[in-house]
C-alpha cells in the first residue's frame, strides 16, 4: 500500500557511506539485449525496481526463459522471441515502450504494447512513423501518436528501405531532438533490420541525451555488434549483426540516484561517499560531479567511488549559482533546479526541453514546487531560471510529486534549508530507487532536529 505522505525533518548535516541501486538504464537495456542474444547471460546487480520489473515481465510474457535466485538473473537469449502474439504492458517505463515497439515491430509476431495513463500521453509518433516507414505494421489503439500500440508482422519479410547506390545500405531516418529512447529503440532493433544488408541510421535534427546513445552503443558492442559512427548522427551496423552473450554481466550503480545523495554531501558538508558509481561510468550522469564542483563541491573518486564534502550551509555557505547546457544529463539536472535554492544568485538550466515529456512536464512541475519556496522562477520551452529567496522560511512545505519519482527525491534535498518538508506520496520512487529514503535517512540522520509536534506522525 503506498504510502500518502512522508514527512522529512530538517536536515543540519550529511556524512557517510552509501551504495546506490543498479544502474535503470543500463539494467532496462541488458535485460532486452540479453533476450536477444544467442546464449545464456547472467546478470548481477540488476536495478530492482518499477521499471525493470516491468521489462522483466514483459520479457516473460514474451516467452523468453529467465532464473531469478535474487542476486543473479540468468536469460537464455535468442534472436527472436518464443511468442508470437503477446499484451504486452511496461508500466511508465518509456525505455521499456520505445525500445520493445522498434523490437516488436520486426519480431513476426501480433504484439499490443500498453503502459499507464500517463505512459499513453508520451508521445512515440517520430518512432513509429520511421518503424512504418520501413516496412512495420503498427496501429495507434487510441490517440495517433500514442500509446497503445498494436503491431503486425512487417508487411515483408524484411522491409524496403531506401537503399544507396549499390544496394550494401539500407538507410532509416529518424528524429533526435524529442526523444534519445527513439534512437536507442532503432539500433537496439538492428540486428533484426541488417540481416541482408548493412543498416544505417541517420538522425535529423539536434540529438537530444547524447550521453544514453553512446551508453546503448557501448553495451551492443559488450553483446557483439558494433556500432560506427563516420559521421556525427549517422550510425552504421555491419550486414548480418547479431547480438552474443558475454556470459556474466555486473550492473554499475545508478548515477541519477547518486545525484541527489552527492548533492547532499555538497549542501551537508559531508563527507558523502557513494559506492557503485565513480570514474569509470558509462553512464552520462556521472558528470553530475562536474557541476557539483562548479557550484563549489571538492570531489575526490575511485574507480567504483565518488567523494562529496563542502563548508556545508549550515556554516554559511552559498553555492555558486551557474548558467549551463544540461541537454546531455537532464535527469541529474532537477537535482541542480533545486540545489539553486541555495545559490549565491540565479541559475539557469538550458535545453532541457526534454522535461516536458517525461513522467510529467517537468519544467511545469518543477516551477510549481520552487515557487512554494519563495523563489522567482522564470521558464521557457526549453529552459528554467531559478532565483533563490533571501527571506527565512520556518513553515513546513509540502511538495507534490506528479507520480514523478525524481521530483520525489531531489526535493528532499530542501530539508537543508532549515524546515521540515512533506513529500507527498513518496512510493513513487520505487519507480528506480525504492530505498530512497531509507538511504537519505542514513547520511542526514544524525544531522536531524526533532519533527514538531504538529505535523503527522508518518515521517522519516
Amino acid at each position: 500500500m503506498r504510502r500518502p505522505f512522508i514527512d522529512l525533518a530538517p536536515a543540519g548535516s550529511a556524512r557517510g557511506r552509501v551504495r546506490v541501486p543498479g544502474s535503470k538504464s543500463i539494467s532496462n537495456r541488458v535485460l532486452l539485449l540479453a533476450a536477444l542474444a544467442e546464449g545464456s547471460t547472467r546478470l548481477s546487480g540488476i536495478l530492482r525496481s518499477d521499471d525493470t520489473t516491468v521489462m522483466i515481465d514483459a520479457l516473460r510474457v514474451l516467452g523468453v526463459p529467465l532464473r531469478d535466485d535474487g542476486a543473479v538473473l540468468s536469460i537464455d537469449g535468442a534472436p527472436t522471441f518464443p511468442k508470437r502474439e503477446a499484451d504486452v504492458f511496461v508500466g511508465n517505463s518509456g525505455l521499456s515502450m520505445r525500445t520493445l515497439a522498434a523490437v516488436l515491430a520486426f519480431a513476426q509476431g501480433h504484439y499490443r504494447l500498453s503502459g499507464i495513463a500517463r505512459m499513453h500521453e508520451r508521445p512515440i509518433g517520430d518512432l513509429v512513423d520511421t518503424l512504418v516507414g520501413i516496412g512495420a505494421c503498427i496501429q495507434y489503439e487510441s490517440a495517433t501518436g500514442y500509446p497503445p500500440l498494436r503491431i503486425a508482422p512487417p508487411a515483408m519479410t524484411q522491409p524496403t528501405l531506401s537503399q544507396d547506390g549499390d544496394g550494401s545500405e539500407r538507410v532509416v531516418r529518424v528524429r533526435g531532438d524529442t526523444s534519445s529512447q527513439f534512437l536507442t529503440g532503432l539500433l537496439q532493433a538492428a540486428p533484426l533490420l541488417a540481416r541482408d544488408a548493412a543498416l544505417v541510421v541517420e538522425v535529423g535534427g539536434d540529438l537530444v541525451s547524447r550521453p544514453y546513445v553512446d551508453l546503448t552503443i557501448a553495451l551492443m558492442k559488450r553483446f557483439g555488434t558494433i556500432v560506427h559512427e563516420p559521421q556525427p548522427n549517422r550510425f552504421v551496423i555491419a550486414q548480418g549483426a547479431r547480438y552474443a552473450s558475454p556470459g556474466d554481466f555486473a550492473v554499475e550503480g545508478d548515477a541519477s540516484s547518486a545525484s541527489y545523495l552527492l548533492a547532499a554531501g555538497l549542501l551537508g558538508g559531508g563527507p558523502v561517499c557513494v559506492e557503485g558509481i565513480g570514474r569509470s561510468s558509462q553512464q552520462g550522469d556521472a558528470r553530475f560531479v562536474d557541476v557539483l564542483i562548479a557550484m563549489g563541491a571538492e570531489v575526490a573518486q575511485g574507480d567504483q567511488s565518488t567523494e562529496v564534502r563542502s563548508p556545508g550551509v549550515a556554516s554559511g555557505f552559498r553555492l555558486r549559482a551557474i548558467d549551463a547546457d544540461f541537454n546531455d544529463i537532464p535527469d541529474a539536472a532537477m537535482t541542480v533546479a533545486v540545489l539553486a535554492l541555495f545559490a549565491d544568485g540565479p541559475t539557469t538550466l538550458r535545453n532541457i526541453g526534454s522535461w516536458r515529456v517525461k513522467e510529467t512536464d517537468r519544467i511545469a512541475a518543477m516551477a510549481n514546487e520552487l515557487k512554494k519556496f519563495g523563489a522567482a522562477i522564470e521558464t521557457g520551452d526549453d529552459w528554467l531560471r531559478v532565483v533563490p529567496s533571501r527571506a527565512p522560511i520556518t513553515a513546513s512545505i509540502a511538495i507534490d510529486t506528479y507520480d514523478d519519482h525524481r521530483i520525489a527525491m531531489c526535493f528532499s534535498l530542501a530539508t537543508f534549508l532549515g524546515m521540515p518538508i512533506r513529500i507527498n506520496d513518496p512510493d513513487c520512487v520505487a519507480k528506480t530507487f525504492p530505498d530512497y529514503f531509507e538511504c537519505f535517512e542514513a547520511i542526514v540522520g544524525h544531522g536531524r532536529v526533532a519533527i514538531p509536534s504538529t505535523l503527522a506522525s508518518t515521517h522519516l
